[in-house]
């Protein structure tokens, strides 16, 4: 059992990160906007796991203005969708 969880990746223990995660790992990318009202979360709480993904490198940032309003596109990085499989194969093996 040990070994089982050993395979979880504390950093998605969230379940916002887990949602981030999950809703980059299926599109192209998704913008600050689109996740906060899809989760139902508030500016501070998206931000906060948003940056510590980005720190270890899980996802990127692209910033603009949409006309002038500004604009923040993420998408998972290759090391981000690699670490996400791990821990959805260490989940998948877990319930069975």
């Amino acid at each position: 059992m040990d070994n089982i969880i050993s395979g979880l990746n504390k950093l998605f223990e969230s379940r916002v990160r887990l949602g981030i995660m999950s809703i980059l790992s299926v599109n192209e990318s998704a913008d600050f906007n689109g996740m906060k009202e899809l989760m139902q979360l508030t500016d501070g709480n998206l931000a906060s796991h948003l940056k510590a993904l980005e720190a270890v490198g899980y996802i990127v940032s692209t910033k603009q203005f949409v006309g002038r309003k500004p604009n923040t596109t993420y998408t998972i990085t290759e090391e981000g969708r690699r670490q996400f499989r791990a821990h959805i194969d260490a989940l998948e093996q877990l319930l069975r």
